[in-house]
């Protein structure tokens, strides 16, 4: 994510701002520009606020030329709760949040987000069955995830370093990217090479996966228990975790963090100077940036008393996957259009 400013007063403000606390100018996310712009003389005409302002907190605008009173993002949901069920309505707001902050990391790597068919079903399960997944392009989350005390019960059990609504949604959208990036370009056999036959039973995967678990040297190979399910759930798992790392990433550039190691180890591996754009180049470059931050996070993070920020270990085979990833997005993102 990068760092926003109002561009009236200079204060640095977040990317859900709708209001600068500083001088109180009205601000939005403007998607064509990929910034917050002030709405008044310094921000650019005939925008105006998504009608879910309120309902969802949604702070995008719509652009000359755009019909309709929703952004390009809230656009994207078919199904959300209904206007009597207040509770349904604030965990709607945060998967929106975090729906938001998955758009704008896929927009600004270029890759395509409304051409394809993507689609959003956010829906409460108090009520009725809900099944996170994806289908065909329809990314269906529970809501229920939106609750912190829930979310952390379920990662316990399931005994996983990380759950987080935006990690749901950058997994199903890794789903949907699979045909996208890999399907339709001709680089299934390489795929296949990395991360299995995506043609082995999915439900018995499953069933398989749910009664004995991965295997003791799962992380030799995979970047989380889960990945070891199947060979799409492998790639889902990868994805998302690619696009936590250029995200991640993105932040530290843009504030300015640089990871140095201590002065008396002079060990050049510990040092890292993340870039405003780590993409261009090979993966190579990206990871001599994440590793070294990761330990510093996680350093910081100890300090505190808290767990690691970044409770994961990546291995050479992960790191291949990873780089595969990496290769895809960018030719992804050629082919759409973005540079």
């Amino acid at each position: 994510m990068r760092a926003f400013t109002c561009n009236n007063c200079g204060q640095l403000v977040f990317f859900e701002n709708s209001l600068c606390l500083r001088c109180s100018t009205e601000l939005g996310f403007v998607p064509s520009q990929l910034d917050i712009l002030a709405l008044d003389h310094h921000g650019p005409a005939q925008v105006r606020r998504c009608a879910n302002a309120v309902v969802a907190g949604c702070n995008w605008m719509l652009e000359p030329g755009e019909t309709g009173p929703l952004c390009r993002s809230c656009r994207l949901t078919r199904s959300r709760p209904a206007d009597e069920d207040p509770d349904g309505l604030a965990a709607f707001a945060k998967a929106e949040a975090a729906k938001r902050r998955l758009l704008f990391g896929l927009m600004d790597l270029g890759l395509p987000v409304e051409s394809g068919g993507l689609q959003f079903d956010l829906l409460p399960s108090r009520t009725a069955p809900v099944v996170t997944g994806h289908a065909d392009g329809l990314i269906t989350i529970d809501l229920a995830e939106s609750d912190d005390a829930r979310r952390e019960q379920r990662r316990a059990e399931l005994g996983e370093p990380y759950r987080t609504m935006l990690g749901h949604f950058r997994h199903e959208v890794g789903h949907y990217y699979w045909p996208i990036l890999i399907e339709r370009t001709g680089e299934l056999e390489r795929w296949r090479r990395l991360f299995g036959d995506e043609r082995a039973d999915y439900d018995q995967a499953l069933q398989r996966h749910y009664e004995r678990g991965p295997t003791a040297d799962w992380s030799d190979r995979h970047v989380s228990a889960y990945a070891t399910m199947h060979p799409w759930e492998d790639w889902a798992e990868t994805f998302a975790h690619y696009l936590h790392i250029r995200d991640t990433l993105q932040t530290a550039a843009a504030f300015g963090l640089f990871v140095t190691g201590p002065r008396e180890t002079g060990d050049a591996s510990l040092m890292a100077a993340p870039a405003e754009d780590t993409g261009e180049g090979s993966f190579r470059a990206v990871i001599g940036d994440w590793l070294p931050l990761t330990y510093a996070l996680n350093a910081v993070n100890r300090s505190l008393g808290r767990d690691d920020l970044y409770p994961f270990a990546l291995a050479p085979a992960v790191i291949d996957k990873l780089s595969f990833v990496h290769d895809r997005v960018r030719a992804g993102r050629l082919v759409a259009g973005g540079g």
